[in-house]
């Protein structure tokens, strides 16, 4: 598996964010949700990484820099025919190993709320992430997780 930092140049990295947005946007109070569309993961506060083997695109995930030493971790998404394979994991240890290295002493991110998302709830908290306020300009409702990793 090779992660790389993604320009959002390939059709396939387009596709499965669309897939993403559109999935989220579906299943989660618009008041609520904020994924990201693919204008806004070209904000230059983010840094998109997929994983590939070969040709095919596992999966994706961003860092966004919320300030000099705290980001964000946005648009993680494995693609389907690669699910519980360790793609996620890898990315999320990828994008934790790039924090660190910019010198953040945090790393936040907001999930759901429903059944539909206890999978990922359960995924972060084995990797050390625990339940937090909300952060970084995000509204606190009954539809939101907000969930920090410390680093330091």
């Amino acid at each position: 598996m090779l992660i790389k930092l993604d320009d959002l140049s390939t059709e396939a990295i387009r596709t499965l964010l669309t897939h993403h947005f559109t999935e989220l946007q579906r299943k989660t109070p618009s008041e609520s949700c904020y994924v990201l569309d693919l204008t806004a993961l070209r904000d230059p506060s983010i840094s998109v990484y997929s994983a590939w083997d070969g040709e095919n695109l596992l999966g994706c995930g961003a860092l966004k820099e919320l300030s000099p030493s705290a980001g964000e971790v946005k648009s993680m998404r494995t693609a389907t025919e690669y699910l519980r394979q360790g793609v996620g994991r890898a990315i999320v240890l990828h994008i934790i190993d790039e924090a660190r290295r910019r010198g953040y002493t945090s790393l936040s991110l907001e999930t759901g709320t429903d059944e539909s998302f206890a999978r990922a709830r359960g995924f972060y908290a084995g990797l050390g992430f625990v339940g937090c306020e909300a952060f970084g300009g995000y509204v606190a409702s009954a539809d939101n997780c907000f969930m920090r990793l410390m680093l330091s």
